[in-house]
Formats: structure tokens, sequence, C-alpha cells
């Protein structure tokens, strides 16, 4: 499945856990669905070539988005060691402001 990057876009990451601020090394993704996916705690996850996504994810889930600006290659990076497409999964390379947007 192809996934587009937007630069400006916005990124969310999914937890079960309240925060206001993500940790390096984090994963975040433009990928809404994905990222309340992962909110559940799944250990298992995967999608198919439409992008619907299926997992075993039964914890209560928190969605939310970055809440400052930004830049690929410089304050994120593509997951090296995902086992999904390009683009689906970034790693932070620093702390990060986040808005808590959604109770999953």
């Amino acid at each position: 499945m192809k996934i587009e990057i937007n630069p400006n876009g916005t990124w969310y990451h999914g937890s079960n856990i309240i925060f206001s601020e993500l940790r390096t090394g984090s994963t975040i993704t433009q990928w809404r669905e994905l990222a309340e996916a992962f909110s559940h705690k799944p250990t298992m996850l995967g999608y198919d070539d439409n992008g619907e996504i299926l997992h075993n994810g039964v914890q209560k889930g928190y969605l939310y988005v970055i809440d400052e600006k930004i830049e690929i290659g410089k304050d994120i990076y593509q997951h090296p060691k995902t086992t999904m497409d390009e683009n689906a999964e970034f790693l932070t390379k620093r702390s990060l402001a986040v808005k808590l947007i959604e109770k999953l």
C-alpha cells in the first residue's frame, strides 16, 4: 500500500496512557486509524491493500496529535525496523508536545 506523507500534515500517536509530552524514540504516523489501533496495545496488527486495519488490542486508548511543528529528518525519521509499508511509521528524535484529541 502506498502511504503519502504531507510534510505540513497532522501527526498522530496512540497510547493507552495519558501524558503531555511524547518521549524520544516514540512512534508517530500521519495515518490516524493506525495510531488509533496502536492505542489499544495489540499484540497482532495488520492491514490490507485497501488500508483496512485488523488488530487484537482491547485496552482503552487515547489519540494524540503532535502539538508543535516537526521536520522529517530533523525531528523524526522512518522507523528502520518496521514491517509495515514505507511512510507508515516514524520515530521521534526528541521529546514532542502532544495534545489529547480523543478517548477511544
